[in-house]
């Protein structure tokens, strides 16, 4: 984005960017084309779009709430927007009740730290090299049942090697891992035939799409029915709570990248495993899609089976809206371990929008400041 910005203003190049995460680039648009469900298309400043837009960042959901105007678009500018907001909420927004009525994973869940028995999956001593590269520094870390882990890091820190260290499927130089076998007793599941190891332990890679093979997406979901041993239908109903509206006769291939990856997330959550690794789960996926997939992972984690999901990813909102216990890698080390409120607003690459604009206060979401409002 900065070496685009740059061509901008030292070339007078015009650039136009079609993206779904608008946060990213919200800041440095000049102009913005909303294509509206109805096929209809607005082109207008960025504060007057943004206004009314169906499809806007958390920023933009929070001056709405917050009543600001004009909608600041950068968090510079709402930052100086809430220091003059006169609301009480944000004089208040470290209030120890407040903070526990907050609607955030953590008011349900208990947050890391809180111990849930025997680990649904732990690692001990993982070390994974290639060549001269260690990939995962002697990392030995345990996940819960019914919870929701997601590890963040930048590109290179080791996230995706160490998933599939976990898994059983990829590399692992060194070290350990036991998940219960259901009778007792525990097992690696790099020992597991493959189809077994994959209801005991499941992996979504960033390629999702890779795991696509059949002509439709009916095919695919009775496929996934058959070989999880779920109730027909089951793979459907799922892909349709996603990404609605797909039809069931299409190729996966003339899918877009965000409906195949939730194609791939259906299929591979039909057997509902006791644990759940999703590798960059919403890449290619726009704000109602994700909301949904959020709702998904959270529903794995919070129902009867107590699933245990494991997240990498850089999608640092979609962390924040999920999120029971964030992990940080750099270097194949993992160098931070905990409550989301305290690892991502701590952290200015990591902290999300609404993190960003009311700090030091530990609010992530919009639906944080929606519920201490509601406490006012």
């Amino acid at each position: 984005l900065a070496a685009i910005t740059r061509l901008v203003h030292d070339l007078g190049v015009t650039v136009v960017v079609a993206e779904h995460r608008i946060e990213r680039v919200i800041h440095l648009a000049d102009s913005i084309i909303e294509v509206c469900a109805d096929g209809t298309v607005r082109h207008d400043a960025p504060a007057e779009v943004m206004a009314s837009a169906a499809v806007a960042p958390p920023i933009v959901h929070l001056s709405r709430l917050l009543d600001w105007s004009p909608i600041p678009l950068s968090i510079r500018d709402a930052r100086r927007m809430a220091r003059r907001s006169p609301l009480p909420v944000l004089g208040r927004l470290d209030d120890p009740e407040v903070l526990s009525a907050a609607s955030s994973p953590l008011g349900g869940n208990g947050g890391a730290g809180e111990l849930r028995g025997e680990p649904a999956i732990a690692g001990d001593g993982i070390v994974v090299r290639f060549g001269e590269v260690e990939a995962v520094a002697d990392v030995s870390v345990s996940f819960d049942p019914g919870t929701v882990t997601v590890i963040m890091g930048r590109n290179g820190a080791g996230k995706s090697s160490l998933l599939w260290a976990l898994q059983g499927s990829g590399a692992r130089t060194a070290g350990q891992v036991r998940v219960p076998d259901g009778s007792g007793n525990l097992i690696d599941p790099a020992e597991l035939a493959p189809p077994a190891r994959r209801r005991a332990v499941t992996l979504v890679p960033q390629s999702a799409s890779d795991l696509l093979y059949l002509e439709t997406v009916a095919e695919e979901c009775v496929q996934s029915d058959r070989e999880s041993g779920a109730e027909a239908g089951t793979c459907a109903a799922l892909l349709e709570r996603m990404v609605p509206g797909i039809d069931p006769q299409t190729h996966p291939r003339d899918l877009s990248e965000g409906q195949r990856l939730a194609l791939v997330l259906a299929v591979q959550l039909t057997g509902n495993p006791p644990v759940v690794m999703l590798d960059e789960p919403t890449r290619g996926l726009d704000y109602a899609a994700k909301d949904a997939l959020t709702s998904v992972v959270r529903r794995m984690a919070d129902s009867s089976t107590k699933q245990c999901v494991i997240i990498s990813t850089h999608d640092v909102e979609f962390a924040a809206a999920v999120a029971d216990r964030v992990l940080v890698m750099a270097d194949g080390e993992i160098v931070a371990d905990g409550d989301p409120r305290e690892i991502l607003v701590s952290s200015p690459a990591f902290a999300p929008q609404v993190g960003k604009i009311l700090s030091p206060a530990r609010w992530l979401t919009v639906d944080d400041v929606q519920t201490a409002l509601g406490h006012g």
